[in-house]
Formats: structure tokens, C-alpha cells, sequence
């Protein structure tokens, strides 16, 4: 069984209000995208990487995939116009067998422990899938500029990357999505949608998605 690691990257980055897309800017002397791809480099579990891009960055993903020796960075696909466009642009470039793992993660989300890697893709082994997910540890509530209810926390959960499956079980889900022209937010929810059962994997507070200004300056201190 492989383990391949689909990493979509064609997103704008409109959000950070940078005018190159957030994956691509350089924060602590390398590329955003870079950090999080050296996770998946390094981690044991992984066999192959595939980076969904804007072609306009082609050329750039290949200097640094020398420079930052990055061996396991196989195939870089065409991203398109949508999150699930690109996922799905970069499943039908991999050459993987009904059983292989597929891990969905974000560029943007840099620090992700490779602890919470290492159990994600143990458990979607042992169980079939496996989603990282953080419990909500605030008070919810639901409103409009005022608070109109407050909500049971106990069983709200914050969804994260990476998301695991079984080629053939994403691969289904994904065409069933298109066959009735329905975009998720992300794989879980197309798995899900397709009547299988998807498995919380504890995630981690360091794995928060870079979207806006603040993320950027968050992770300048982190790093």
C-alpha cells in the first residue's frame, strides 16, 4: 500500500492581500509552500507527492524541488478553478491502485506535527479514512451582529488537512460530485456525501490555515 500526498496550490490567496498567492511568498528566507511540503518529505509514511498549481508557477516549483531536494515531489498538475477541481486534477495524474491512500493537505497550513500526520494516515490504515479535526474549545454561538443562540460545543469539531481516503473510495466520491454538479467545501464532505462513514483524527492548534494578514504575521512569530 502507497501513500500519496495531493497538495492543492492554485488558490489567488486574495485574503492575505499579497499580490502573489500566499503559498508562494517568502516568509523566514523560503516559500510558504516549501515548509509544508518538507513535512511531507520527510515523514516516512509518504511515498509520493503532487502539487495542483497555476502553470504560472510551474517553473518556480521546479527550482525549488532541486534546491530544497524535495525527491518525493513527483508530479506537479494543473490546478483549477476551484479546491475540488485541483484535487481532482491531481488524482487522475497518479498512478495508484484501489487500495493506496490519498492525503488531501493544504499549502497554506505549514505546521502541521508530523505526529498528527504519522496518526492520521496509521488510522485511515487501520479504519479506511481518517480527517484531521480540532475540538472547538470556545463558546458558539449563532448570530447576525447579535447573538441569537448558543451552541452545544460538545460535539463541534474545527476541520483540518490533511484528509486521508482510499483512492477508489475519493475517486468515487468525487465523480458522484460532479455527476450531480455539487462542489463540497472539501474531500470529507464529498466522502461523506457518498454514504461513507469518515473518522475524526485529533489534530493541532499549530496546523491553523494561513488565509489573512494576521495568519501571516501569527506564523512570522511562530517560525
Amino acid at each position: 500500500m502507497k501513500t500519496f500526498a495531493i497538495i492543492p496550490a492554485g488558490g489567488k490567496g486574495k485574503r492575505s492581500g499579497n499580490v502573489i498567492p500566499k503559498q508562494f511568498i517568502k516568509l523566514g528566507g523560503k516559500e510558504l509552500i516549501i515548509y509544508t511540503l518538507e513535512i511531507f518529505q520527510k515523514n516516512n509514511l509518504i511515498d509520493e507527492i503532487v502539487v495542483a498549481s497555476d502553470p504560472a508557477y510551474f517553473k518556480l516549483l521546479e527550482e525549488l524541488k532541486g534546491k530544497y531536494k524535495l525527491t518525493k515531489l513527483n508530479l506537479i498538475v494543473k490546478g483549477g478553478k476551484e479546491r475540488q477541481d485541483s484535487v481532482f486534477n491531481a488524482l487522475k495524474s497518479i498512478e495508484a491502485k484501489t487500495n493506496d491512500l490519498v492525503a488531501v493537505h493544504d499549502a497554506a497550513r505549514p505546521l502541521l506535527p508530523d505526529e498528527v500526520l504519522t496518526s492520521a494516515i496509521n488510522t485511515a490504515k487501520l479504519k479506511g479514512n481518517a480527517v484531521v479535526c480540532i475540538k472547538a474549545g470556545d463558546t458558539i454561538v449563532k448570530g447576525n451582529n447579535k447573538v441569537k443562540e448558543y451552541i452545544d460545543r460538545g460535539n463541534i469539531y474545527y476541520v483540518q488537512t490533511p484528509q486521508i481516503f482510499k483512492y477508489s473510495v475519493l475517486m468515487r466520491a468525487m465523480k458522484k460530485a460532479y455527476s450531480e454538479k455539487f462542489y463540497g467545501t472539501d474531500e470529507s464532505m464529498l466522502v461523506k456525501r457518498s454514504g461513507k462513514q469518515v473518522n475524526i483524527v485529533e489534530g493541532s492548534l499549530l496546523n491553523f490555515k494561513i488565509t489573512t494578514k494576521a495568519d501571516i504575521e501569527l506564523f512570522r512569530k511562530l517560525i
